[in-house]
């Protein structure tokens, strides 16, 4: 994600804080960017941001283009165009020449499914535990067969 000001090479303003993704990837669950939020991010209008992005009509994963935002693979063409917060980065970069362009990895706030998982985790690693305790047990010999010498009835 972005965070700072920026300066646009291409028209030599100083375009605003680009604070607005690092909020909006910081509240996605996945923290792949929509159009909108490339679209605030960059300041630039929607067409703009379509214009820059590498798509295809005959192509739905066109290949890497360096000169173009890449989006994310896509299983079908009416889904939603995603990009990684790396690819805007890279592309505001190299492409629109803004200046001070810094990527922020945030850690997601835990979710019910994440704390389901870690609950779980848990449980499994007191089982795993408890096992290596009654394989220890079963390991050793008890002591009425170790008297060799006693007789059979």
């Amino acid at each position: 994600m972005f965070n700072g000001s920026v300066n646009s090479g291409t028209n030599g303003r100083s375009e605003e804080s680009l604070d607005k993704l690092f909020n909006t990837a910081s509240n996605s669950s996945d923290s792949l960017l929509t159009i909108d939020e490339v679209q605030k991010t960059l300041n630039r209008s929607r067409a703009s941001v379509y214009r820059y992005t590498n798509t295809d009509t005959r192509n739905l994963n066109p290949p890497f283009n360096p000169r173009k935002l890449n989006t994310e693979f896509r299983s079908d063409q009416k889904d939603q165009l995603l990009f990684h917060p790396n690819e805007v980065a890279r592309f505001a970069k190299d492409i629109l020449r803004i200046k001070e362009v810094t990527v922020e990895i945030l850690n997601s706030p835990s979710s019910e499914t994440q704390s389901i998982l870690n609950a779980i985790l848990d449980e499994l690693r007191i089982i795993r535990n408890k096992l290596d305790g009654q394989s220890d047990n079963n390991h050793s010999i008890p002591s009425h067969l170790k008297d060799t010498d006693r007789k059979v009835a």
